[in-house]
């Protein structure tokens, strides 16, 4: 086997058991890695009782799975994983950083963490040695000290065993959010790198578990053609140089003014407006804090990460650049134009081990609600939350983590939390929310159809608002869901495919692995496989919340409102064409016009086992019925 360990180590929190597992190779060679692998992990692991497992429990599997891509194709990601507590499906997020090398390097595929620890703990991998470490000490922590605390440990552990001054291990994480089982907290790396979508800082908080440390001393996996990986790296990294010239310069810190003013797709207000001509928002007004201008993890020849820093009151901000994500819905969707306040807030996010895209789309729905009256001040227990006050959705924030007050409601995730306001208020708040499947949208709307998103788009996704996984037709376009599930698959950066011929992945995954991996057989087989048995445990959900095939398919109910300002006024999403499109894109998978994969398209992909239990029932919709 080229390209993997073909081990994954497993760690059961609850009986302090630690194995290693090998992986058949025909089972990579149909899921690949990351997403695809942790889809087929859970389904064969807990997909029967799927509808009864609370994402929260001990039974819940927390997957932390790199690819075979990961340490070739130039850039470094890990893919986490496990039952969503926000969708209640299956959510493949992806951080940068060395983790996933490091991980290699030691000689694991990945970790598979079940159960629940007594007391907080965290794991110290070194190679072949791991450890269930106690954590009480940095319980609590936000993330600067948490991260201080353990790269300072981790270099201790590292000599004591003897292997010298080696470079500090690399640190997955959590905060305080995460601690709290917050659903909006994510997984941390380095200071500023999240794993956002999908609650899986909270996953790792119901397991009592801080951190996971890694260090690997040993070489990267063999590859099946090392002449010609070289070569493909190479080739990547120059194309990269040619033409990622603007994006290695501002990374996506120029969307903050050009997908407000030149698309119309950017999140104001909540979603009440798209467009602006804020200036003061432009990238020049961001780089004047930039301390690093290219920042990039393992191999990276895009660098498009940015470090901003300041004083504030005698405290040390940092963030990065800010991202775009993150200047829209810590910004524009708050009614703050400024970029020191902007820099701040994301900070804060970060110190706290939370989402910026989920925390700043609930701020923005909490906004709405405030403006129109609907909840006070009392209801916000004194917050005065005016569009634009920094001091107030700082407090919010604060209270989000830590499940103070209103927070305890608003930490549930956006789409519990308005069903508890709505029952609190006794009307509809769900229609001021902009959500697909409990998950915030991503900051690049859909109204104006100037943005590479489509009507489709959020409501067709597996992962719900994911914006790095939109449902996309022709299916093989270079943005569609199935593009992307390769990426999250194998485990690579997106950014850096960008600027490359659109052939080298494929050559990567042969000259890697040796397996004839083509263009065809990823779009016709491969993917649909993936994200058939994805969509299927989406559908399946619970236990609290389920959702109902082609009805929770559907768009914010706001992108059904035209455009009231900019040169795209007056655009809105046709939900006559939307359901078109809709239906377009169910046949294309081989899915009823329900959305369920059809027995006939399961049965092809090879998936008898799933054809069986459909057989049975999921939300009361039959296969046979609904096919």
């Amino acid at each position: 086997m080229y390209g993997y360990t073909g081990k994954l180590l497993e760690v059961d929190l609850s009986n302090k058991k630690i194995n290693e597992i090998k992986i058949d190779e025909e089972i990579l060679k149909q899921y690949i890695g990351g997403r695809g692998l942790a889809v087929k992990i859970l389904w064969d692991r807990i997909g029967i009782k799927w509808d009864s497992i609370n994402p929260f429990s001990p039974e819940n599997i927390l997957l932390i799975l790199t690819g075979p891509l990961t340490g070739f194709f130039p850039g470094g990601r890990i893919c986490i994983s496990g039952k969503s507590p926000q969708s209640n499906g299956v959510v493949g997020s992806t951080v940068g950083g060395e983790f996933g090398i490091e991980l290699k390097c030691a000689g694991y595929d990945g970790i598979i963490i079940s159960g629940k620890a007594e007391t907080p703990c965290y794991i110290f991998i070194s190679d072949s040695y791991v450890e269930i470490k106690r954590a009480s000490h940095i319980w609590g922590k936000g993330g600067k000290e948490t991260l201080k605390t353990l790269l300072n440990e981790g270099r201790m552990m590292l000599q004591k065993n003897k292997l010298g001054k080696w470079r500090e291990p690399a640190v997955l994480y959590i905060g305080p959010a995460g601690e709290r089982k917050v659903r909006l907290a994510a997984v941390m790396s380095k200071l500023t790198h999240a794993a956002g979508y999908g609650g899986y800082g909270a996953v790792m908080g119901s397991k009592n578990l801080k951190a996971i440390l890694v260090k690997g001393t040993g070489p990267l996996p063999e590859v099946f053609n090392i002449e010609e990986v070289n070569k493909l790296i190479k080739c990547a990294c120059k194309e990269c140089y040619e033409n990622q010239a603007l994006f290695r310069q501002w990374g996506t810190g120029y969307g903050g003014y050009y997908f407000g003013n030149v698309t119309s797709s950017e999140p104001i207000k909540n979603w009440q407006e798209e467009w602006h001509e804020e200036k003061s928002y432009s990238v020049t007004q961001f780089e004047r804090f930039w301390v690093k201008r290219y920042w990039g993890d393992f191999g990276c020849p895009t660098t498009c990460l940015k470090i901003s820093t300041f004083k504030m009151n005698s405290e040390n901000i940092v963030s990065d650049n800010p991202d775009y994500e993150l200047q829209a819905y810590l910004g524009t969707n708050l009614g703050i134009f400024n970029p020191v306040e902007n820099i701040y807030l994301s900070s804060l996010i970060d110190e706290l081990g939370l989402c910026g895209i989920n925390t700043g789309n609930i701020l923005g729905f909490v906004g709405e609600l405030y403006e129109k009256g609907i909840l006070t001040k009392e209801d916000l227990d004194g917050v005065e939350l005016t569009w634009g006050n920094l001091n107030a959705f700082a407090l919010l924030i604060k209270k989000i983590a830590y499940r103070e007050d209103i927070g305890d409601i608003l930490a549930e995730g956006i789409y519990r939390a308005a069903l508890k306001l709505s029952e609190i208020k006794k009307k509809d708040l769900l229609k001021y929310t902009v959500q697909s499947k409990a998950i915030a949208i991503g900051a690049h709307g859909v109204r104006s159809g100037l943005d590479y998103t489509d009507k489709i788009s959020y409501a067709c996704s597996t992962q719900g608002g994911d914006h790095t996984s939109v449902a996309k037709l022709p299916l093989d376009h270079p943005n569609s869901e199935l593009t992307v599930l390769f990426y999250d698959s194998g485990v690579v950066c997106w950014f850096n495919d960008w600027a490359i011929q659109k052939d080298l992945k494929w050559k990567f995954i042969k000259a890697v692995t040796g397996w004839d991996i083509t263009e065809k057989k990823w779009y016709e087989e491969l993917a649909p496989r993936i994200l058939s048995i994805q969509r299927i445990l989406l559908l399946i959900g619970g236990p609290d919340i389920k959702w109902i095939p082609l009805k929770d398919d559907e768009n914010p109910q706001r992108f059904y409102e035209p455009l009231p300002s900019g040169p795209a006024k007056g655009r809105y999403v046709d939900r006559k064409k939307f359901e078109e499109e809709r239906k377009e894109y169910y046949k294309a998978l081989g899915w009823s016009e329900k959305g369920i994969p059809t027995s006939e398209t399961l049965m092809k992909l090879g998936l008898n086992d799933v054809v069986q239990f459909l057989k049975q029932k999921i939300n009361g919709f039959y296969l046979d019925s609904t096919s």
